[in-house]
């Protein structure tokens, strides 16, 4: 166990002998750090210090039977070096950690997700009830919040080095948010952020952040609905309400979300019993194909049409956001939902979001995404990507190819395709009707909505707003 080594590699470099029973008492109740800015992160005081430290008066996650175990043990470690309050705080704080041992950090870190158990309780506050779902950087608990009395959604992060960097930008974008729409309402199409904290465990330092809780993502709806793709008049609903988020967070809080997709646009039930009924009837974890829990077929069966409409959406994960005057990362948002101007080494903006949601749009109408690239045997998946692009949106101005960073990774000077010459071009009226069976004039009408949003010059896209007022999407 990587507490045990740590335990070892103290005693080595400070000449320290920690007895079997306080050993044991530390590996068993001290991988929950304490609140930033108590005493016992400072790494001074002595044991006096570290008694203050896992008094309740610190908010310390130590329950009263570990500190009833601990503080016998304090006088015998301070009689043997005088360091027990740094012994205690290695287990809270990277800096006494590394003060005090010597050791590097990966002694105390191996990156991975926290093995959290059902009744395990967070940050002396949250108890763990069962899990949401697990993503490639996090995974999310439902929690109850015993100080509220109600239920919570718990994100706990990886303990990578560089994850906590990224969840305190998050934490801001979240209270940007927070504070913003208290002057626009829209606000309320993005999650709310309740509470932030850290904890440790066995893999390291976890950052984790407390949302309200809501439904499963529109993926999971997607994947238990048996008719092709969702009802029109819940996709045009939901984009509305995505719209309407991106218009917040593009013009009042700056914010570029950067990865808006299915997983990322949460299902909200607006009473009780549908709440209930969405957490209940689904199991989604990210990374698995959606599934239904029990018996009962399809979610789209169970729902009543009534039901569908009542359902709210709101915009989810902010972890891959960035501020419009200061983008963090030049390859952004999930491969499908990519914008040309990202493959292709541009800088991009809120335009880049736009794109996904267009992407968003038509994959909650049709069931299929719009664009779903594959690498072959001489291309890569970003030349595929570029290719079914060019043959369903048209080709490329060279003008345009040749103003952009990295076109000769993809195009030869007359503006061809390098390394895919077969293309096969088709309108999106025409994927419409013919592979989804739409009419003509409803083929027309939606994909009016879409080519606008999916404009090549970012300049000239349709904005959030411009696309919430279109005709189709204002429509009945």
């Amino acid at each position: 166990m990587a507490t045990l080594q740590l335990l070892s590699s103290i005693e080595k470099s400070k000449g320290l002998k920690i007895t079997p029973p306080v050993s044991h008492c530390l590996v068993s109740h001290c991988l929950h750090p304490l609140v930033p800015g108590s005493a016992m992160l400072q790494g001074h005081g002595g044991a006096g210090a570290a008694r203050d430290a896992v008094s309740p008066g610190h908010r310390s996650v130590l329950g009263r039977e570990a500190r009833d175990e601990i503080m016998p043990a304090l006088p015998r470690l301070e009689e043997a070096t005088g360091t027990c309050q740094a012994v205690l705080s290695c287990f809270f704080s990277l800096r006494a950690f590394r003060d005090v041992t010597n050791t590097s950090w990966r002694w105390f870190s191996t990156g991975g997700h926290h093995p959290m158990q059902e009744g395990e309780v967070l940050n002396a506050r949250y108890q763990v009830l069962h899990k949401l779902g697990c993503g490639t950087f996090a995974t999310v608990w439902l929690c109850q919040d015993m100080r509220r009395k109600k239920q919570v959604a718990v994100k706990v992060l990886k303990s990578r080095e560089g994850f906590a960097e990224t969840a305190q930008d998050e934490v801001a974008f979240l209270r940007c948010v927070s504070c913003m729409k208290k002057k626009d309402v829209a606000g309320e199409n993005i999650v709310c952020l309740l509470d932030d904290f850290r904890m440790i465990g066995e893999n390291g330092f976890h950052a984790c952040l407390v949302f309200e809780v809501l439904g499963p993502s529109i993926r999971c709806l997607m994947g238990n609905y048996t008719a092709q793709g969702l009802p029109l008049p819940f996709v045009k609903k939901s984009l509305q309400q995505v719209l309407a988020g991106l218009h917040f967070l593009h013009k009042c809080c700056r914010i570029i979300h950067a990865d808006i997709k299915p997983e990322n646009i949460l299902l909200c039930g607006c009473s009780k019993r549908l709440q209930r009924l969405l957490m209940d009837t689904l199991d989604c974890d990210q990374g698995t194909e959606a599934r239904l829990k029990g018996a009962g077929g399809d979610l789209g069966n169970q729902l009543e049409e009534s039901d569908v409409m009542s359902i709210e959406v709101k915009i989810a994960d902010l972890g891959s956001a960035c501020w419009t005057y200061k983008p963090f990362s030049k390859e952004i948002q999930t491969q499908p939902y990519r914008a040309l101007e990202v493959l292709l080494g541009l800088d991009y903006g809120t335009p880049a979001d736009i794109w996904s949601t267009a992407c968003l749009a038509f994959e909650m109408a049709t069931g299929d995404r719009l664009f779903d690239p594959q690498p072959g045997k001489y291309f890569s998946r970003d030349d595929d990507h570029v290719a079914r692009i060019i043959e369903v949106l048209g080709r490329i101005p060279p003008e345009i190819v040749f103003s952009w960073n990295k076109s000769t990774k993809f195009f030869s000077r007359p503006g061809a395709l390098l390394r895919l010459s077969r293309l096969f071009p088709r309108s999106l009226p025409g994927i419409l009707a013919d592979r989804h069976g739409w009419t003509p004039r409803e083929a027309a009408a939606f994909a009016a909505f879409l080519l606008p949003a999916l404009h090549y010059e970012p300049e000239r896209r349709a904005s959030a707003a411009q696309s919430l007022r279109h005709a189709w999407i204002a429509a009945p």
